[in-house]
């Protein structure tokens, strides 16, 4: 179905049975009549961390700033990520939940990547897919149906609900000018030689192997479906980035110049609600933190997080571990599952704390004890670090991150590069050496340029703001449809 200004005054209603959680109560299209005189817009997020989160934080935002409805479409296992969103906006935001469809090359039960990892993407992807017909028939059974949708940049194929769709993109805009670029040269791919992306600003060169996974490897028809959703995003109505002029403005511009119109918005660093964000760290833990951090001196410690996906191995963890130790580095590690050596804690008493599970990464960053950021450089620590203005330690393992390390370091100039790949295992001699130099005097400069560029970036979200002015430009948008 294309765009057709008609589909907006269908009348017929249809009822239909969605699978909602009880206990917060959403509200299905027959249970409720929205105000007509207010825009409905769809919302669908990707069931991945570092995706739903950043758009449930913009969907919040767009309640703040518009007088909008918003449906979010959501699978029953994910529905508690909108407990607090649909608390904070309880007239304006619904869930609607549809069932996960059933693909037998998942495990039974699975509707988030956090319980396959990353290479669970295309299984998942494929089995979204399959929602397009159940979306349609609910949004020709809506009384005031939705205007537009925005909806995560690994959905390309709601580009054809028959409503504008806003791409969303959880990554940056130097990512989806890479993923662009393949739309008509996945034969690139084929060979192993480094591909030279002659068309974007700075013609970067990357070897295939530090380009997303996401790029197929094989022919196999999910992998070729993955890759369609995710470079068919500059065709879509407006793209919504969580980022900004000061860090990508190159990469902004240039998307502007593939879609062939200005609806291209960078609406970052989007301020985080902690939504859905599951907290396994008492406040007496977190108060222990921040107390133990007041007793830091300024910009002595290193915060070490890989993300909420990867569990780093023992012999990366026995290497980090040994490099901490023998510098003395003032740390705090976000662990998780990771298997820290035996005794290591013992060992480093009053050096440094070691956090298992969740850490209020936001806050810790912005203490004034913090001085770096040990980082997988996934996009929301990227934009995390960027905000709070803490310089990178960049240690890239697998799909996006390469890039985002491209970025940080060779373009940004406001990290460092410390080990790169999710199966290396740095000399721990080596890495010792650059954590010692890096967070000490040599480090200086890339610090200050840190500091700088959070200073641009707190300025873009502020009254004025490249970032805050995207941002209303983008509720106008929305209203104008």
């Amino acid at each position: 179905m294309l765009y057709d200004p008609t589909f907006y005054h269908l009348t017929t209603e249809v009822t239909y049975t969605f699978k909602m959680s009880e206990e917060m109560n959403p509200r299905t299209p027959q249970d409720s009549k929205r105000d007509g005189s207010k825009q409905h817009i769809m919302v669908f997020p990707y069931p991945a961390q570092g995706h739903l989160l950043p758009l449930l934080d913009l969907t919040h935002q767009l309640c703040l700033h518009g007088d909008i409805t918003v449906s979010i479409i959501v699978t029953p296992k994910n529905l508690p990520y909108l407990s607090p969103l649909l608390t904070a906006h309880p007239s304006a935001v619904s869930a609607v939940s549809f069932p996960f469809p059933q693909n037998p090359s998942l495990p039974p039960g699975v509707e988030n990547v956090k319980d396959t990892g990353a290479s669970g993407n295309p299984l998942i992807m494929a089995s979204l897919r399959q929602l397009r017909e159940p979306i349609i028939n609910w949004l020709s059974s809506h009384s005031n149906p939705p205007v537009a949708i925005i909806s995560d940049f690994f959905l390309g194929w709601t580009n054809n609900l028959g409503i504008p769709r806003f791409a969303f993109f959880s990554s940056g805009a130097f990512l989806a000018s890479i993923l662009h670029f393949f739309s008509d040269k996945i034969h690139l791919l084929e060979s192993n030689e480094p591909v030279c992306f002659s068309d974007l600003p700075r013609s970067p060169v990357f070897k295939t192997e530090h380009l997303p996974a996401l790029v197929p490897e094989s022919s196999l028809s999910q992998d070729l479906e993955s890759f369609r959703d995710t470079t068919m995003n500059f065709s879509s109505y407006g793209c919504v980035f969580n980022s900004c002029e000061c860090l990508e403005e190159e990469y902004m511009e240039y998307v502007k110049l593939k879609t062939g119109h200005n609806r291209v918005f960078g609406v970052g660093p989007l301020p985080s609600i902690e939504l859905g964000k599951g907290n396994s760290y008492s406040s007496v833990d977190v108060e222990a933190l921040m107390s133990w951090l007041d007793g830091c001196p300024n910009g002595s410690v290193l915060y070490i997080c890989v993300g909420s996906q990867k569990v780093l191995s023992k012999d990366q963890c026995d290497a980090l571990a040994l490099a901490l130790e023998k510098t003395m580095t003032k740390f705090v590690w976000v662990a998780k599952k990771d298997p820290i050596p035996d005794g290591f804690e013992d060992r480093v008493a009053g050096q440094g704390m070691v956090v298992r599970g969740w850490a209020p990464q936001v806050a810790v960053l912005s203490h004034v004890a913090v001085g770096g950021f040990l980082s997988h450089c996934g996009w929301n620590s990227v934009v995390e670090a960027v905000a709070s203005g803490t310089m990178i330690l960049a240690w890239p393992l697998e799909a996006d991150q390469f890039v985002d390390a491209r970025l940080l370091v060779e373009h940004m100039g406001v990290g460092v590069r410390v080990c790169e790949g999710g199966e290396t295992v740095p000399n721990p001699h080596e890495l010792g050496r650059v954590l010692a130099e890096t967070m000490g005097e040599r480090g200086r400069d890339v610090r200050g340029r840190a500091k700088e560029m959070g200073q641009k970036a707190k300025a873009a979200t502020e009254a004025g703001g490249s970032s805050n002015a995207d941002l209303e430009r983008l509720v106008k948008e929305l209203a104008s449809l």
